[in-house]
């Protein structure tokens, strides 16, 4: 070894090596991250032996990968997700930030060793929350939207979700204490936190995001209350009965719906990006439906709208997502730069405008579109998950019965 040789390794060495002491300790820990009004959004993280990290939401584990030391700091990563937490260890547990370059975030973010998301003041009362309640998102407001807060309370521990017309919000959970509800979720990609005090029968507080939005919500019991069908909200633009598309694939190939691997065959088209936890959930249905059935008339194909501001970025990401699921189907880059619907509708025109990603759009053998459907219920919705998956087969198989 040269004398040039032995000094770079030195050099690098010295940039990634650590000391025992500046490990993080193995363990339970609560999350922090920090949103507007100084609110905490606290999730469940776990150190394994092997220094890989995982974060728990009530039923969901989100694997993150092996802790990453730089000097007298260290990384989690997700596998999939661009976010990245950097942080020191200090006196207490963690302390550092959430980034997400692309989107110019950076989120303040500390960890200590503990079980209990919220800590509670009078554990003894508590409202129960069970059940279904219609939820309106920013109330009176231009973007007024609604939701279905799903519920299920045991003793002052609070576990549910929040459905909306373009998917749900993943796993939550969180407490009641007296009349007030408290609920997070953090999935390596988005953290929330809802907040809201029950006055009269409605629960009135806000809906955090990070710390770059918040907004106002109100909720009442509803039994009765529904969204609307999702195979009706997305439709096909005038003069259009195809699905035209034309986008290179991670490996720079060119692929289109014109291609002969497509003749004849039943193709189930998936409008997503990377970034997208709902469609990260779509994904992993989509891909063990795959690895269950062998329809060899039947094709997949996502096309990405990613917000990465290089293409060279955007393909990584891609890749990552197809290393995780190990995906055979091709996924082709639509768009980079911004996630923006009006761009993305501009890129398929096929559809009158892009509500939500994700998107599924059916396609039949004669290359006629069949249903479009909009979000995704993923699995923290339940009973709505398992009834999107027969629906789901049941169309399949239709459409493959078809000459």
């Amino acid at each position: 070894m040269n004398k040039f040789n032995y000094l770079l390794i030195v050099l690098l060495f010295s940039f990634t090596a650590c000391s025992e002491d500046d490990k993080v300790s193995s363990g339970a820990y609560i999350g922090n991250l920090f949103a507007l009004d100084n609110q905490e959004i606290p999730f469940n993280l776990y150190v394994l032996n092997d220094g890989s990290v995982e974060i728990y939401n009530h039923k969901e584990i989100v694997k993150m990968k092996k802790i990453v030391y730089i000097k007298d700091s260290f990384l989690i990563k997700s596998p999939v997700f661009e976010g990245y937490i950097k942080a020191k260890k200090s006196s207490v547990g963690m302390e550092g930030y959430f980034f997400n370059n692309s989107l110019d975030r950076k989120i303040k973010f500390n960890a200590y060793p503990g079980y209990e998301r919220f800590k509670l003041k009078n554990s003894s009362i508590n409202y129960n929350f069970s059940g279904k309640w219609k939820v309106v998102f920013n109330p009176g407001e231009v973007d007024e939207y609604n939701a279905i807060g799903m519920f299920d309370q045991e003793d002052h521990k609070i576990s549910g979700t929040f459905r909306t017309t373009t998917g749900d919000y993943g796993f939550m959970e969180g407490v009641s204490e007296e009349n007030s509800i408290k609920l997070s979720t953090f999935n390596g990609a988005h953290s929330y936190l809802f907040k809201g005090q029950l006055e009269k029968n409605t629960i009135r507080g806000f809906f955090y995001r990070g710390n770059y939005n918040k907004i106002p919500f109100v909720a009442n019991r509803d039994q009765n209350f529904s969204l609307p069908n999702p195979n009706n909200l997305t439709v096909i633009s005038d003069h259009y009965n195809k699905f035209n598309f034309s986008f290179e694939d991670n490996k720079g190939r060119v692929v289109a719906d014109t291609d002969l691997r497509f003749k004849n065959k039943v193709l189930v088209i998936q409008i997503m990006g990377t970034w997208c936890p709902n469609c990260l959930d779509e994904t992993t249905f989509i891909s063990e439906f795959i690895n269950e059935n062998n329809y060899k008339d039947l094709e997949f194909v996502s096309l990405a709208f990613e917000y990465t501001k290089t293409k060279e970025e955007a393909i990584y990401n891609i890749n990552k997502l197809i290393d995780r699921f190990n995906i055979k189907y091709p996924i082709l880059l639509a768009q980079f730069g911004t996630s923006n619907k009006v761009e993305a509708q501009r890129k398929i025109p096929a559809l009158k405008q892009i509500i939500s990603y994700p998107t599924l759009v059916f396609i039949d053998k004669k290359k006629k579109i069949r249903r479009i459907h909009t979000g995704f219920n993923g699995p923290a919705t339940g009973e709505k998950y398992k009834n999107f998956k027969k629906e789901f087969e049941e169309l399949v198989i239709k459409l493959l019965d078809e000459s």
